[in-house]
């Protein structure tokens, strides 16, 4: 099984286009040690040729353009990307699909029953899509057992419910619903090896923290370092837990959380990184007690294989 980061940042993406925050001004300017990043995106495959996208990042262009896999080449217009799963219907999530309209075959898109209603009516991108490439809806049920999608036919998929929240758009934003955001439980059949994928999770809960600690690669939210730093920064009134997610520091935070997991071997990854976060300062000391208990940052590109 082979996954690819495509974008290892959240909404906006890192430098953000309007912001003037220490780390996207210091990016800009060339004055801090860090890396630009699109936005949040993987891709998953068991032979190298046929990818399920997880996440179609607004960045998804870029994306495609950086990673050869996605360019097979087998007739005058082709794709890698087989599929594509999406999370949520959040807008760094999904705004992508609409790039992806010049296919010439409906798009495969597996998704929960809340985010299909998001995207048939808050954010109505599905609406749009019928009248270019048209899209081929499969549903994820979160009690039907594992995922089968053609394209990974080595691969066994689960879905788990997570606590965070629907985008402001969604019908249901002030009433949650189970469904609205999902992590990923991706099992490698001839090997065993797992990963789990979770960008955005508000609580941890403990079918999750299971899954955690059973996966052998861990790609987890780390949008914000602190659960006020948006709100310190003068960027905005709410705290991470507002925006349904677990901050990396302080008490019960992920850094905690990561700590308790001994798998042997088990990679422990950062990704959906904020970019007001100071992980992405590379020689600052928020990254060096991140390497101190053992946990990566995931930048653009990245690659594992299990």
């Amino acid at each position: 099984m082979k996954i690819k980061v495509l974008g290892s940042s959240a909404g906006g993406g890192f430098p953000q286009w309007n912001c003037n925050c220490r780390n996207c001004d210091g990016v800009r300017k060339g004055t801090l040690k860090a890396t630009p990043r699109t936005q949040s995106s993987i891709a998953v495959s068991d032979n190298g040729t046929d990818w399920l996208l997880v996440n179609a990042s607004p960045d998804i262009l870029t994306q495609i353009a950086a990673n050869r896999e996605l360019q097979p080449a087998r007739r005058p217009r082709d794709s890698g990307i087989a599929a594509v799963l999406t999370i949520d219907a959040q807008i760094d999530h999904v705004t992508g699909l609409l790039m992806l309209r010049e296919r010439d075959t409906p798009l495969p898109l597996y998704v929960t029953d809340p985010v299909w209603q998001d995207l048939s009516t808050g954010f109505p991108i599905t609406s749009i899509l019928a009248h270019y490439c048209k899209v081929e809806r499969h549903r994820i049920a979160l009690d039907d057992g594992p995922l089968a999608i053609p394209a990974l036919q080595k691969t066994r998929i689960e879905a788990l419910p997570l606590t965070s929240k629907a985008p402001p758009y969604s019908p249901h934003r002030e009433a949650p619903e189970r469904g609205d955001n999902i992590g990923l439980v991706f099992t490698d059949t001839a090997t065993n090896k797992r990963v789990f994928y979770a960008p955005g999770l508000g609580a941890m809960e403990p079918h999750v923290y299971e899954a955690m600690a059973n996966a052998d690669l861990i790609l987890v939210d780390g949008t914000l370092w602190t659960d006020d730093e948006m709100i310190r920064l003068g960027l905005s009134k709410k705290t991470g837990a507002d925006m349904g997610h677990l901050a990396q520091s302080g008490a019960g935070g992920m850094i905690e959380v990561l700590d308790s997991i001994d798998r042997p071997g088990a990679r422990k990854v950062l990704i959906h990184i904020n970019n007001t976060n100071p992980i992405l300062v590379e020689d600052g000391p928020e990254r060096r007690l991140l390497a101190g208990h053992g946990i990566e940052v995931a930048s653009d590109g990245m690659a594992f294989e299990l």
